[in-house]
């Protein structure tokens, strides 16, 4: 039986338009015909035909920056500490879902604690529960300058990180070899995250030497690489090894560029944390003082650097960095195209084709359900609208009409509007500030033992 559907406008996802009064012809999990409806073989007896006339289809949208274990992070400590890695896994379970209902069925994690996202990913392909498809790192690979050493040195990466901290460079291939083993799909490096004195940036991590030598050992065992890059100094190093990403890139410098290009890097700029950071922090939030400045010299830098990297050929990829607090899941995910187009010029098909095509090409077989065409796996959402007309439309899970993968209809219960928090997910909160005698106007009372009128024997044990 095939399963023919009459569509208004269609989004292959290779071109930069859309043709109206098209139609896609499925039988099983692939698609067998794509073209005009004039062209349209003729159904027979038991096809099924859903007219979508209406309707803008395109392929499933894909995300290649979500981390699907940090649970909408508000701090580091959440990321890393609390709760317990099981209870991560089933709540990237849930983290994965409102991604699917939000119109993307594929998605790459670049960084887990353990092995989550990796036993989510082959759960989900087994078909143990609805949800996109997965391509995955695990830990992130850093050494005691980079991004993922959070903590005190006393404390350094504990096991239940999403960092592990590498003392050589013997260690770090090693824990290369002992991920490939554990299949993940990505290694990734954290290459900048320590401001430099004099150098005016960012240090890499890793020497050059140090950086060549993972990343040949990486492909050497068939993984493609990652690194979270700002500084100059590490986009560089990171390119001149040749990385398959470039997470950020903001202040890649034109040596940086060229050797990018040369080594045919692809760059994921994922400004969306900065700009929703910008425009969303709140006063009474603990990084409001100095965190969002930080993010505008940033975005700044971003947006002439990454402009000039995008007109000299280097590939580019949409990822949110979905998962903290400022970008939850399924939220505004899809915010990061309009705010592409914003900050580096980049055209709406341009940046939606990112996002249902080029992203592809760095998944897991990505090649099998990269577009809308004969002979690929029948992964596309039905979307009420026209979002090369108004790419914002897509932060409207609404318009989503149906969700599509393998071939069939995806049908999602319905969300709370958050995931609910579980008390294991944070440390325990005390106070927001110090309470001092000014900020309080304190007045030392005549009798400070205990308050008027509660005798000591009703003073509960854990005050008295």
């Amino acid at each position: 039986m095939r399963t023919i559907l009459l569509c208004g406008h269609l989004f292959t996802g290779t071109d930069l338009t859309a043709e109206r009064d098209q139609a896609v012809v499925i039988e099983g999990a692939r698609i067998t015909h794509v073209g005009p409806r004039a062209a349209l073989p003729t159904p027979g007896d038991g096809d099924r035909v859903i007219d979508h006339s209406a309707h803008f289809v395109m392929p499933g949208l894909s995300d290649a920056h979500t981390h699907l274990s940090y649970g909408n992070a508000r701090t580091e400590e959440e990321v890393d500490l609390y709760p317990c890695v099981e209870y991560r896994a089933i709540r990237a379970l849930a983290a994965a879902q409102r991604m699917l209902k939000a119109g993307f069925t594929a998605l790459l994690d670049p960084a887990c604690a353990g092995l989550v996202t990796p036993s989510l990913r082959d759960a989900l392909f087994v078909g143990m529960f609805p949800g996109p498809r997965i391509t995955t790192a695990g830990q992130a690979i850093t050494s005691r300058q980079g991004l993922y050493d959070y903590y005190p040195t006393w404390i350094g990466c504990p096991p239940c990180s999403t960092g592990r901290l590498v003392r050589s460079l013997p260690e770090a291939i090693e824990a290369i070899r002992e991920q490939t083993k554990d299949t993940v799909d990505f290694i990734k490096i954290a290459m900048d995250g320590i401001q430099g004195g004099n150098s005016g940036g960012l240090f890499a991590a890793f020497t050059q030497d140090e950086t060549t030598a993972m990343v040949r050992e990486a492909h050497r065992l068939g993984r493609r690489v990652a690194v979270h890059v700002r500084g100059r100094e590490g986009a560089l190093y990171a390119a001149r090894a040749g990385v398959d990403i470039l997470y950020h890139a903001s202040r890649i410098d034109d040596e940086g560029i060229r050797a990018a290009a040369g080594e045919g890097c692809s760059i994921c700029p994922s400004l969306m944390l900065l700009v929703n950071n910008i425009e969303y922090a709140q006063p009474d939030d603990p990084s409001y003082d100095w965190w969002p400045n930080i993010q505008r010299h940033e975005l700044a830098a971003a947006s002439n650097s990454l402009r000039r990297a995008y007109d000299a050929g280097i590939p580019f990829l949409s990822g949110s960095e979905t998962g903290f607090a400022v970008t939850p899941y399924g939220e505004f995910s899809a915010r990061e195209l309009p705010v592409m187009m914003r900050y580096l010029g980049i055209t709406a098909p341009e940046v939606l084709r990112m996002a249902t095509h080029r992203n592809r090409a760095m998944l897991r077989d990505g090649r099998n359900y990269d577009s809308l065409a004969a002979g690929k796996i029948a992964d596309l959402v039905v979307f009420d609208g026209n979002p090369l007309e108004d790419i914002a439309q897509l932060e409207e899970r609404e318009r989503f009409v149906e969700i599509w993968m393998n071939g069939s209809r995806v049908d999602l219960p319905d969300f709370p509007a958050e995931i609910p928090r579980h008390p294991s997910e944070a440390s325990q909160g005390m106070w927001n500030r110090v309470y001092t005698r000014a900020s309080t106007s304190h007045r030392r009372p005549e009798n400070t033992a205990l308050p008027p009128g509660i005798p000591v024997q009703d003073v509960p044990e854990a005050i008295a």
